[in-house]
């Protein structure tokens, strides 16, 4: 990367109109619905924020781990990937546990775990991503 350059990784949309909690989202050329559940007021007609939030976390872990394991030739045959959100009074983490198939050996599991931890996502969660907002449009008079 070019320092002082911007790059646009990602660029997605979200929309709510008047069904309670219901969000319509496009990502690229893909149409999903987030909501909240029927517990918290929402249908549940999708995941819920958080759900999404661990989607990515768990889509880029497996793609990453899959690929670095492509390019060192290892008998990666699959990868599961399951995620917990947790809150308790010290905060919130993360507990991620991964399940490697196929025929690697110890030292090859080790480093799928350690490449797990410098994913992208992985690091945009952990280092915190700064946010701007920015109210747009008029006011209604």
């Amino acid at each position: 990367m070019i320092p002082g350059v911007d790059y646009t990784l990602s660029r997605v949309s979200a929309a709510i109109g008047l069904a309670p909690y219901a969000v319509a989202i496009e990502a690229g050329h893909h149409r999903l619905t987030a909501d909240e559940p029927v517990k918290l007021g929402g249908q549940g007609a999708g995941p819920a924020p958080f759900d999404l939030l661990l989607s990515a976390l768990g889509a880029c872990t497996a793609a990453t781990l899959k690929m670095y394991a492509e390019r060192k030739g290892w008998p990666l045959e699959g990868l599961d990937v399951d995620l917990t959100l947790i809150r308790n009074d010290q905060g919130d983490r993360i507990e991620r546990r991964l399940h490697p198939k196929g025929p690697l050996d110890a030292a090859q599991r080790a480093k799928l775990a350690d490449v797990a931890e410098r994913t992208p996502v992985t690091l945009a969660i952990k280092n915190g991503v700064m946010i701007n907002t920015e109210l747009v449009g008029e006011a209604a008079s």
